[in-house]
């Protein structure tokens, strides 16, 4: 009997995100979700778009509740607020809320800590020190972005005095969100992964690379969504020099988003037609990384992204911009370099990267301490333990 009470009554975390796509925090939180005993812990998501995510299915199928919520922006904030205040009224049941939107957590903590809930946990992951002024990024140049850029720095301080517990991904992103002087106070929480989903396979990387025509190609891959981040702009200006050295090859860019339309235009007017392969939001990228034969990663701002996690696990060597954390190289395949290289210098350092004998390397990657189930176990540990109180 007691067992069944255990089950029928999991303590409920309630994750805060913007809408759970295929992101690199959303990837993460559902590595941690699939390897909770959901008897004990169940997550649920309180969430900013009215459109249906990626994972919305199998969040449901786990056992989690969707809770929708007004977008936040400048506009209706009172709106939002008001909101919010009812939202916690009526779930008087989360003891725990855990937030993951950066600096705009700070308003979601405020309200829970007014309604009484004793663990608030603010969790960044990213780093926003900077607007990128690299010349060959002019898409930074948006007002839109320059906008949340200074939100997102301004509400910095309301995340520090309304959360009791500090989560991040990474040290630059302890830095960003929390301050020096609060690192002491951070838990890493790893983005961990399922190693055995990433190992390399040299038959099914031949296999693979036969059945999407790649065989006598040099495969440059990219996993990431088109916001302007991920610097797409300027990775599509070092495939340019890339392709006029070595005609062969191709480059593989996973993911979506707004953006997404506006890069396939450009790489049309750039010449670089069918070289150049789209292939959305997928759900097998632990496959894709297979085929390609190096990873190109010059995002201008992130916390420790899981995709590089992903791809160190299958044996790949990446180059990444130096605006990535160097704690992220667990495997001594990462070169960083600076994003006020020109794309033709980029271009001549990943070709060089290029010829090397691929092995596996997941065991590096649970050695560093990056597989799910052991973190997951660590996670849950601590939801319990706050959920008692």
């Amino acid at each position: 009997m007691a067992e069944t009470n255990t089950i029928e009554h999991p303590i409920r975390i309630l994750q805060v995100l913007t809408i759970m796509n295929r992101g690199g925090a959303e990837a993460m939180i559902m590595n941690y979700y699939r390897n909770m005993d959901r008897a004990k812990v169940q997550f649920d998501f309180l969430l900013h778009r009215e459109e249906k995510g990626a994972y919305d299915d199998e969040i449901k199928s786990l056992g989690g509740r969707i809770h929708i919520m007004p977008n936040i922006n400048p506009g209706n904030y009172f709106a939002y607020t008001a909101a919010l205040k009812q939202f916690f009224k009526t779930h008087p049941e989360y003891k725990i809320v855990h937030s993951h939107l950066n600096g705009l957590s700070g308003i979601i903590l405020k309200q829970a800590r007014k309604h009484g809930i004793t663990t608030r946990i603010a969790h960044s992951h990213t780093s926003l020190f900077h607007i990128n002024l690299n010349p060959f990024s002019k898409e930074r140049a948006s007002l839109g972005y320059i906008f949340k850029f200074m939100v997102q720095n301004l509400l910095r301080n309301s995340v520090r005095r309304n959360s009791n517990y500090y989560f991040s991904c990474g040290d630059k992103a302890s830095l960003w969100l929390f301050g020096r002087k609060n690192l002491s106070r951070v838990q890493i929480i790893n983005n961990a992964i399922a190693t055995d989903d990433f190992e390399y396979n040299s038959e099914v990387s031949s296999s693979l690379r036969k059945e999407l025509g790649l065989e006598e190609s040099l495969v440059i891959g990219h996993v990431g969504n088109f916001v302007p981040e991920k610097n797409h702009h300027f990775l599509l200006q070092v495939f340019n020099e890339i392709k006029k050295k070595e005609p062969t090859s191709k480059l593989m860019l996973v993911g979506g988003g707004g953006l997404q339309r506006q890069y396939e235009e450009l790489a049309a007017q750039m010449g670089l037609g069918k070289s150049v392969v789209f292939m959305g939001v997928r759900k097998d990228v632990n496959q894709l990384l297979q085929a390609f034969d190096v990873f190109l990663f010059p995002s201008t701002n992130e916390g420790l992204p899981v995709t590089l996690i992903e791809s160190q696990a299958a044996g790949l060597k990446i180059l990444a911009s130096e605006n990535i954390s160097n704690e992220l190289d667990i495997t001594g395949n990462l070169i960083f370099m600076s994003l006020e290289k020109s794309p033709l210098e980029w271009a001549d350092q990943l070709i060089q990267m290029a010829n090397y004998e691929r092995v596996g390397t997941r065991q590096k990657i649970v050695d560093g301490n990056y597989d799910i189930k052991s973190n997951a176990a660590e996670l849950q540990k601590f939801y319990l333990t706050k959920g008692k109180n």
